[in-house]
């Protein structure tokens, strides 16, 4: 198996050499916005992985390359715990009120009390993951790079079903979440395929094509799933590597809408917009409803951007300089920016309820974790 590496290190370094484009300045902003810090921490670097962190109620866990593992209070970011694993981590943290989770490069997850830290048990999956472990209903479940998804119980570890495709052999090696609600694990592959699966066995609900590939060469014909799958409502939205992105109904798998888009972050939505970046760094918004255009915001070209947050009135991006941009959600002006200095900013922004008032929470390169507000 070979990998197209996609991340905001390799975007930059090719962006910069003498041939390539390079990436446009942040534009400055008339009027802007102030960005509160609300707190800042180190939790340890992340090195070329895109980690995640996981606010769960008054926690937020986060995880380092190292195989720390901390927890932190969300109001304030004051250090609850934090315990050394001893192992190379690649893919962040995953956690519900009963259970957090991390997993390693060699596929080893590791199952943690939230209270305390203390490891509750451990399990293998069969190769490397790259993206957090999903964990609710009863279940901790990881989708591995050879195409494989394993479901463990959150209690005691032991394998309770497996789910497998055949293995591609030229990958995009990007993050590949998993999204779940009550009854079913939302899941994307190579080939373009989103796949819905029953958390009481595994069983294949029901298969979407996001994305069929095609060109004349294997790496043309390169059409992952990028990023998690992301739910609304009765909905399910993904998008395919540099193809295209579209909405399913999340109890049938039927398309409702696809749009041609050389994606190259998974999807963000709320409750009228579908957002997501394509290969050039514009990031787009589009009428959730029927995929149509609604405005595209080009001016942070090749900056590598960040899967989207949208976020109130906003939306809001990283890129791999550390900037973070606030954007207003109907129309992509920028409204606000502010730099972390932590190097690239590769995750999500994530809401943040950091006591009375409302945030988001970002994670660098460099392990900076920051509590943010408008």
């Amino acid at each position: 198996m070979r990998w197209i590496a996609l991340g905001a290190a390799a975007l930059a370094a090719a962006c910069s050499g003498p041939s390539g484009p390079l990436p446009e300045e942040p534009p400055p902003i008339e009027k802007p916005r102030e960005v509160r810090v609300l707190w800042s921490t180190n939790v340890g670097r992340a090195d070329r992985f895109t980690f995640f962190p996981a606010p769960v109620g008054d926690a937020v866990y986060a995880t380092s390359r190292e195989g720390t593992v901390t927890r932190l209070d969300a109001a304030r970011g004051d250090v609850r715990w934090r315990v050394e694993l001893e192992l190379a981590l690649s893919g962040g943290v995953g956690a519900d009120a009963t259970t957090v989770a991390v997993v390693s490069e060699e596929g080893e997850v590791v199952a943690l009390e939230p209270q305390s830290g203390k490891v509750r048990w451990r399990a293998r999956a069969s190769s490397e993951v790259l993206a957090p472990p999903a964990v609710g209903a009863g279940l901790v479940l990881v989708r591995s790079i050879d195409n494989r998804v394993f479901a463990f119980g959150a209690d005691d570890g032991k394998r309770r079903w497996v789910y497998q495709r055949a293995p591609s052999s030229l990958v995009v090696r990007a993050p590949a979440g998993i999204a779940l609600d009550a009854t079913v694990a939302y899941v994307g592959f190579p080939g373009g395929k989103l796949a819905a699966l029953a958390l009481e066995n595994g069983a294949l609900r029901w298969e979407a094509t996001v994305a069929t590939p095609k060109g004349a060469t294997e790496l043309e014909r390169v059409a992952d799933v990028i990023g998690g799958p992301a739910l609304i409502g009765r909905e399910v939205c993904a998008a395919a590597y540099r193809g295209r992105v579209g909405c399913y109904d999340a109890a049938s798998g039927r398309q409702l809408w696809t749009r041609e888009l050389a994606a190259f972050t998974g999807v963000a939505v709320d409750a009228r917009y579908l957002f997501v970046a394509d290969e050039g760094g514009a990031l787009h918004a589009l009428d959730r409803s029927n995929g149509a255009p609604v405005w595209k915001q080009e001016k942070l070209a090749y900056r590598s951007l960040s899967p989207a947050l949208p976020s109130g009135e906003t939306v809001v991006v990283g890129d791999f300089e550390g900037y973070i941009h606030f954007l207003a959600r109907d129309s992509g002006d920028f409204v606000a920016r502010h730099m972390t200095f932590g190097g690239a900013v590769r995750a999500a922004p994530l809401p943040l309820a950091a006591g009375q008032r409302a945030g988001l929470l970002v994670l660098t390169e460099e392990g900076d974790l920051v509590a943010l507000a408008l």
